[in-house]
């Protein structure tokens, strides 16, 4: 059964006799309208340079009215965002990575399937990404890693899409807290403290 993933909740393991990552993957980045060009160029070649795939640059999009929640504040539902994005996913492209300037949220859940308490907090969450884990689906919003260093902003950017596509790749939490897969436990501090590379044992199961 495909499970989401948080940034960062990842709860499938990853059989490592499967390469998923190849010279020959693809990956399409679906730009939502609001971030900029500039962004997305870089994000790609990050992208492309990390893991060795080639990307696509998708046409922009709009986020769906129906993923549209006001509880708290206004925001997207991140795990509408990636359902359509995988269903709607074009010929030739094998995941499809969404990058958005808005913010975008999920309920976090428990083991047994409840919201975790305190529900007020945890119903409608906002999160820096999401992904399926494994799956051909995630998105990045750069809403929560605003920083006034621009070259800061963007290596917390560039971070949080390796981790994503590394869910997507099969990849779950890492106990290393210098791996790029590690768990953020809604903790800026801990994307900052993260190298942006997989640790050897994780680079050893995808690449």
């Amino acid at each position: 059964m495909r499970t989401l993933t948080l940034l960062f909740a990842c709860f499938l393991l990853f059989s490592c006799a499967d390469k998923p990552v190849s010279d020959a993957t693809v990956v399409g980045v679906i730009p939502y309208k609001g971030i900029s060009s500039e962004k997305v160029a870089m994000l790609r070649q990050s992208i492309t340079e990390y893991y060795g795939v080639e990307t696509k640059l998708l046409p922009e999009a709009v986020p769906t009215k129906t993923a549209f929640v006001n509880i708290k504040s206004p925001r997207y539902r991140a795990d509408s965002l990636i359902a359509l994005q995988q269903r709607s996913m074009p010929e030739g492209v094998d995941y499809v990575m969404g990058l958005t300037e808005s913010d975008i949220s999920v309920t976090k859940k428990d083991a047994d399937g409840a919201v975790k308490k305190p529900e007020w907090k945890y119903n409608d969450f906002g999160i820096m990404g999401l992904a399926y884990c494994p799956g051909k689906s995630c998105i990045i919003s750069g809403f929560r890693l605003k920083h006034k260093d621009r070259e800061v902003h963007f290596g917390r950017f560039k971070k949080v899409a390796i981790h994503e596509l590394g869910h997507n790749f099969g990849l779950p939490h890492c106990p290393n807290k210098k791996c790029v897969m590690t768990d953020a436990v809604e903790k800026i501090a801990t994307i900052y403290n993260a190298q942006p590379e997989l640790c050897e044992d994780c680079k050893k199961k995808i690449l």
